[in-house]
């Protein structure tokens, strides 16, 4: 960004904003800073698309997207009265694909486990 286009967009460069103002004297001006669904989505961004951990259907799923400087990453994830502990491995420094999902031991071939609420801890280790 140029002097001028932080002059005119007018809040902090480190928060998300919900609009940019995109008419007459307003054009360019980020709006609507530190605003809770701004945040949210952000929040969303990071553990879907960047850590990879998506549930759909109670299906629990990893796919991340990271840097391939990232050696390992570990997510606690409670499910109901469940606990289910992820442990993400880049041994070869990539930024996405998945090698193996092993649960509690055990390979899972198609890479995914359906969520289950019986109180157990689970041990997840995902390597890219």
């Amino acid at each position: 960004m140029t002097k001028q286009e932080v002059n005119r967009y007018k809040v902090e460069p480190y928060v998300v904003v919900a609009d940019i103002y995109g008419v007459n004297n307003l054009a360019g001006r980020g709006g609507w800073t530190w605003y809770t669904g701004s945040s949210s989505w952000l929040y969303k961004a990071g553990i879907e698309y960047i850590l990879g951990l998506k549930i759909k259907d109670n299906i629990l799923t990893i796919n991340p997207c990271i840097s391939p400087d990232w050696k390992e990453y570990s997510i606690r994830y409670e499910y109901k009265s469940s606990v289910y502990n992820i442990k993400v491995k880049n041994p070869n420094g990539k930024m996405t694909g998945i090698e193996k999902f092993i649960v509690d031991g055990y390979e899972i071939e198609d890479k995914q486990i359906k969520l289950i609420d019986n109180g157990k801890i689970y041990e997840i280790e995902v390597i890219m």
